[in-house]
């Protein structure tokens, strides 16, 4: 059997070695974005998702031989010696075909067959499966009746309740039968009589049937959920005569009286055996890959908002919009830093409102108004505006503002603030970094997912800290006023190293260098080696200190600069002086040039933001769905991004749906490929359906009669 460094290697299409020495540095205690950002030499340029897919496909081929150990433990117990099944057990390839050949052996609860070899027809089942076209099936059967079986006729039944087990379990016939059911299986709903009204969500379903080769992730998850709900009855199955043929292909050898027994059996264990279990296995593999799905919609959002621009580290007045409790108003420094709160109700009493935001912005300055885009945001940012005033205000999304408020962070961070404080300055975050604040929120809080309490949460969870990782590692953080939610995803790092740092911090003050981490308690040589290179001091006498280039590199760039008769900082500030550096040069032992292509470029840029430079946005003048009409050209901000098409907020407190097919005047099979969340599009109002509260929009350019608002 091949090993499992060339299977993964030849799966993602890489060199075993790579494979090989991914595998090392994980057992030695590297994280992800360690290896894909400092170990390219060792790995050859392998990224986080191709790492990551590595170490997933070793946990898979460890369960596997887990698996495998321990079936062959159970047939060792169990005295079986057959060596083509012991050769065939230790060469199968996925947990599916080992759990086939084990059938037979697996210890199971007392089934119709085997009360039927309780009762000693066993021998008959066998003279049935010869097929002999001397047989007469009634007549042999009498021999049987005894006082556990009353009559021929139950003995013939019995014969073929083993039969029907013999049938089932064997694992040429469930391969053949699988392959039939994951290759053209249909997937067919029908709403439960009495329903109609109570599940109406799911109409759409109530008389469904595709072929699961077609069926969309979010479409199965919805039948799911359906028939969950109790609204729903599925069917999962290939065309029933095509499947029987297939089998009786199988076990059919001969046209006789104990042929006809057989077939019998076969339509049994088709319709009480095999098919109900294929079907699971089925809905489970449907299940998964529309989780995968899922989760790969939403980790792709999650990126997109965490990597949105920042404004910066600007001093801002954020606000939580409200009606009749009024809006919170908080001024934030330019840290993030709370340093005044009030109340204001600008459609009640509107020059006090006025007069009190006066008064915060001549005492605190600010550099932009945030506002929340929940209820009552475009009347609050139309006050504002009305003010005139000479900074712009901005529309926050604010999804998960009030999970962050009511927090054990918030509490922590504000402990003696209220929800409403709280919440207010979480928007107001949001706007100058949306990444060091929303790592304190869990993900499913922001709504960018589809189905996501439907998936599988331990996945989902997974997937979202690595994107989360990711992000945050990439970006690289501020070791001296990261909060411990940033710090506990950087490389190696995590919660309790994170908390240590920020207590290390508050009683000794900022960190002047990078090795000063090493004070911290309970952080070793290896953490530093892990997390180091992800975390700046600005404040550093070390220039190096503020830019992505690791401390064991230090001595590289220093021999740089000597090289060329200046010092590090000099050599960072002289674009003219680096041109002359040579990396080939530099190359030796474990620095090759992808290394040292990575600090050249870090010199250049050190501490670089990855992350696009931050523009405003404003709604056009429409503020409730009334507003809208057919053919309004709108600017709008993607909200939410599914694998039929995206939501779009036009500033109406209602996001308006723009189906795959009017992304754009071209077939689009991602939306992906067109739009992400946060980003800014125009959009043409196709319908309004107030009733239903649904509003369709469309992104093709070709519009006639098309009104600019």
């Amino acid at each position: 059997m091949k090993s499992i460094q060339t299977n993964i290697a030849a799966e993602l299409s890489i060199h075993s070695h790579q494979v090989n020495a991914v595998l090392t540095l994980l057992s030695e205690g590297a994280t992800i974005p360690f290896i894909a950002r400092y170990r390219k030499e060792k790995t050859g340029g392998l990224d986080e998702v191709q790492i990551a897919t590595i170490q997933d496909r070793l946990e898979a081929h460890e369960k596997l031989e887990a698996r495998r150990k321990t079936v062959l433990a159970s047939l060792m117990d169990q005295a079986i010696t057959d060596r083509e099944l012991i050769k065939a057990v230790e060469k199968a390839a996925s947990l599916a075909s080992l759990e086939d050949l084990y059938l037979p052996y697996r210890p199971k609860r007392r089934t119709r067959a085997i009360m039927a070899r309780e009762r000693g027809l066993e021998p008959l089942a066998e003279h049935l499966w010869a097929q002999t076209s001397s047989m007469n099936p009634l007549y042999e059967a009498a021999a049987f009746v005894n006082k556990d079986v009353p009559d021929a006729q139950a003995a013939l039944d019995g014969a073929r309740d083993i039969l029907a087990e013999k049938i089932s379990e064997d694992a040429v016939i469930r391969s053949s039968l699988r392959d039939l059911f994951f290759k053209k299986a249909m997937i067919a709903s029908q709403v439960i009589k009495g329903k109609e009204t109570e599940g109406t969500t799911f109409r759409d379903y109530f008389a469904h049937e595709e072929p699961i080769s077609r069926a969309g992730g979010h479409r199965i998850l919805a039948m799911f959920r359906g028939e969950r709900e109790g609204f729903l009855r599925i069917s999962i199955r290939p065309e029933q005569n095509e499947a029987l043929n297939r089998l009786l292909g199988r076990v059919i050898y001969r046209k006789n009286k104990a042929s006809e027994e057989v077939e019998k059996a076969a339509q049994d264990a088709w319709k009480r055996l095999i098919a109900p279990a294929l079907e699971t296995e089925l809905r489970q593999h449907l299940k998964e890959k529309a989780d995968q799905e899922a989760i790969q919609v939403f980790a792709t959002n999650l990126h997109a908002l965490l990597m949105a621009p920042p404004m910066g580290a600007k001093p801002v007045i954020a606000v939580d919009p409200g009606f009749r409790s009024g809006c919170k108003v908080v001024v934030l420094d330019s840290s993030g830093s709370l340093q005044a709160d009030t109340l204001i109700f600008p459609m009640d009493k509107k020059n006090e409102a006025e007069q009190r935001i006066k008064d915060l912005l001549h005492r605190f300055g600010a550099a932009a108004i945030a506002i929340g885009n929940g209820t009552a945001g475009r009347e609050t940012e139309t006050f504002f505006r009305t003010m005139d005033l000479s900074i712009p205000v901005i529309m926050v999304n604010e999804a998960g503002a009030s999970v962050y408020s009511a927090s054990s962070i918030a509490r922590e961070e504000l402990p003696d603030q209220d929800v409403t404080v709280r919440g207010a300055v979480s928007i107001g975050r949001r706007l100058m970094d949306p990444l060091s604040e929303l790592v304190k929120i869990d993900p499913k809080a922001i709504g960018v997912g589809q189905y996501q309490h439907d998936v599988d949460q331990k996945l989902l969870r997974q997937r979202l800290d690595m994107v989360v990782s990711y992000c945050v590692n990439r970006v690289g953080v501020n070791l001296n006023t990261a909060s411990a939610s940033l710090l506990s995803h950087v490389s190696g790092l995590g919660p309790g190293l994170a908390r240590a740092v920020v207590q290390y911090r508050a009683e000794n003050g900022p960190f002047r260098d990078r090795k000063s981490l090493m004070k911290v308690p309970r952080l070793g040589a290896r953490t530093f080696e892990q997390a180091a290179g992800f975390l700046r001091v600005p404040e550093s006498a070390n220039p190096l200190d503020g830019s992505s280039v690791h401390p064991e590199r230090y001595a590289l760039v220093t021999r740089m600069a000597n090289d060329l008769g200046t010092d590090v900082a000099m050599l960072m500030k002289s674009s003219g002086m680096r041109a002359g550096i040579r990396p080939e040069n530099y190359v030796d032992g474990d620095v090759g040039l992808p290394t040292l292509k990575d600090i050249l470029a870090e010199l250049d840029k050190p501490g670089r933001d990855p992350r696009e430079g931050f523009s405003i946005f404003s709604f056009a003048d429409v503020h409730t769905p009334s507003d809208l009409k057919p053919g309004m050209k709108l600017p709008g901000i993607v909200t939410n991004v599914t694998n039929f098409g995206c939501f779009v907020d036009v500033g109406v407190h209602q996001d308006g749906l723009v189906h795959i097919s009017q992304m754009a005047d071209r077939y689009v099979k991602n939306p992906h490929e067109v739009v992400i969340p946060g980003q800014t599009v125009n959009v043409w109002v196709l319908n309004v359906d107030i009733a239903r509260k649904r509003i369709s929009l469309s992104m093709k350019e070709r519009h006639d009669n098309s009104t600019d608002c």
